[in-house]
C-alpha cells in the first residue's frame, strides 16, 4: 500500500484561487470568459462547490507579466464597462420605442 504525500504548493502571485461570496454562474461564467480573452492569462477555471452554496471559486494562472489579482481586477473593470454599455443601449432603445409609440398615438 502506498501512502499519499501532499506537499504545499509554493505561494505565487501568478497562480491563485479566489472565492467570491453571494454569486453564481452568471458572474462566474462572465468573468471566466473575459479572463480567457486576456493574453496574459494561461488558465482560468471556476466552480461552485454545491448548489446550496452561493460562492464562486476561481483559479487563475497568468504568464507572469501580470499577477492573478491584476487579471481579475481587469476582468471586473471590463465587465463593469460592458454592463454600463448594455444599460445605456437598453435605455436608448426604450426611449426610442416610447417616442415611436407616442408618435403613433398622435
Amino acid at each position: 500500500m502506498t501512502q499519499e504525500r501532499k506537499a504545499p504548493l509554493p505561494k505565487s502571485e501568478t497562480s491563485l484561487t479566489y472565492a467570491i461570496e453571494d454569486e453564481d454562474h452568471t458572474l462566474g461564467n462572465s468573468l471566466r470568459f473575459l479572463l480567457n480573452k486576456n493574453p496574459h492569462v494561461d488558465f482560468v477555471g471556476y466552480s461552485i462547490g454545491h448548489p446550496s452554496e452561493h460562492r464562486v471559486q476561481f483559479r487563475i494562472q497568468t504568464t507572469g507579466e501580470i499577477t492573478a489579482t491584476e487579471a481579475l481586477r481587469q476582468a471586473c473593470r471590463d465587465l463593469k464597462q460592458i454592463c454600463a454599455h448594455m444599460k445605456q443601449t437598453m435605455a436608448e432603445e426604450v426611449e426610442r420605442v416610447k417616442s415611436g409609440a407616442a408618435d403613433m398615438q398622435s
